[in-house]
């Protein structure tokens, strides 16, 4: 393959001044200056993208893609043919009732503030990732706990609760968080103490007590039949399952939940199925999609991440600021050649070309070398550097990053060598090859 004589003039000023085999320092200099903005521009965009996409995995592995409501009412009745009408959606693959509220649990150590979830547990595996979470126990045992758990739960022996050994097998289960599990010192098989504001107005106790009504809480011990793992810090320390029959029960509620899960089979288009759904549906449901539900949070990651790009990209912008002063200076120590060439009828565009050859070589070399550079910081962080899950939700560093970010960063920095050298060729294009030669 024969290179236009440009290309090859540009290859040799690139050399250094006596060595024709070795690369001029300042030409090193520029390179890896291009090379240390790439990389630091796919290591962080790789960061983000993988936070944010790891972030709506585990949100949308705890919670459905959509959320259908009443707008009017907390509760909603006749829900099982509502699940019927969701469920015929185009995109729906599936739909389950729950009931949403929060409790305090409280165990013989300590008691924690939580959500206490309704579920359907024949359901529910097929609109979240709660099964394939849950770490001890099964969610068939919400219902059917195994007869031998519990056996002995210190809680049961107490002499307060004198019922006999198959009374206290009796208790509802309960899936709690595998943090709120430590939190609260319960493992597998123990019981602890449910309490909701929801109580009995009337009650002896509370007028007893001197509280307004004679208002008391509702306290009922439920027993730990699963621990789940969602690997997300927030839900596995204030998260708690029930069945929706034991939710109704201990809440005094009649056959009503607070709403419908639905899953979909692309999370993208979930905005486009609530749409879909408030119109069939009508007035006075409403569906709102995880985006909707998420948006403050997922519009913050984005908006940091696209302010992380620009700021990033300075750094390549100083680099370019490298290319400018080296080809200055190789213009300035080039005019006797660049007078030579003219004098032999180089015409001003071949000078020009010369020189946007150099950049663009020097960018297009930093750029080779800063993206694998880049992988291989991508591949450390997400090997060896853990966070505090507690402090920014998920244990690990992710990382992942598209292919469209990976052309957008190549091409900024190319575009950027190549404006770099607009300036340099243009002051080697009107050099006068008398000028160049005069004191020759």
């Amino acid at each position: 393959m024969t290179f236009p004589f440009e290309f090859h003039i540009a290859i040799r000023y690139l050399k250094a001044k006596h060595q024709t085999k070795s690369i001029s320092l300042s030409t090193l200099i520029s390179i890896g200056g291009v090379a240390v903005g790439v990389a630091a521009l796919v290591a962080t965009l790789a960061v983000m993208t993988g936070f944010k996409e790891e972030l709506r995995d585990k949100i949308l592995g705890t919670n459905s893609h959509i959320v259908v409501s009443d707008r009017t009412r907390e509760n909603i009745e006749n829900y099982d043919q509502l699940v019927e009408a969701v469920s015929g959606v185009p995109h729906v693959v599936a739909a389950t009732p729950f009931i949403f509220r929060q409790v305090l649990l409280s165990s013989e150590t300590s008691a924690f503030g939580v959500v206490l979830r309704g579920i359907d547990p024949l359901r529910e595996g097929e609109v979240t990732q709660i099964t394939q979470n849950i770490i001890e126990g099964k969610i068939d045992y919400l219902e059917s706990p195994p007869p031998d758990l519990g056996a002995q739960d210190p809680m049961s022996a107490d002499p307060s609760n004198s019922a006999d050994d198959e009374e206290k097998k009796t208790y509802p289960g309960i899936i709690i968080g595998k943090e709120l599990a430590g939190r609260l010192g319960v493992f597998w098989g123990d019981t602890l103490h449910v309490i909701s504001p929801v109580g009995k107005m009337g009650d002896s106790l509370g007028k007893a007590l001197g509280s307004p009504g004679g208002f008391t809480p509702k306290i009922r011990i439920f027993r730990v039949v699963g621990l789940f793992d969602s690997g997300m810090y927030e839900y596995d320390s204030s998260l708690a399952y029930i069945t929706i029959g034991d939710a109704q029960n201990f809440f005094n509620l009649s056959d009503v939940v607070s709403g419908i899960e639905v899953k979909v089979d692309d999370i993208f288009i979930a905005d486009q199925v609530s749409e879909i759904l408030e119109s069939k549906l009508g007035f006075p449901y409403q569906a709102r999609d995880w985006k909707q539900m998420n948006r403050n949070l997922f519009m913050a990651l984005e908006t940091e991440k696209d302010m992380m790009f620009v700021i990033l990209i300075l750094i390549i912008l100083v680099a370019s600021f490298n290319i400018v002063s080296t080809l200055t200076m190789m213009v300035v120590e080039k005019t006797r050649e660049i007078s030579i060439l003219k004098a032999m009828g180089a015409k001003r565009d071949a000078i020009v070309r010369i020189f946007m050859l150099e950049g663009v070589i020097i960018g297009g070399v930093g750029v080779l070398i800063g993206v694998p550079l880049g992988l291989i910081i991508c591949w450390f962080l997400e090997t060896f550097y853990t966070l505090p899950g507690d402090v920014y939700y998920i244990s690990h560093l992710p990382v992942k990053l598209h292919a469209f970010d990976l052309i957008l960063i190549s091409g900024s920095a190319l575009l950027i060598g190549f404006l770099a050298t607009l300036y340099p060729s243009w002051q080697a294009a009107k050099l006068e090859p008398v000028e160049g030669l005069r004191y020759e």
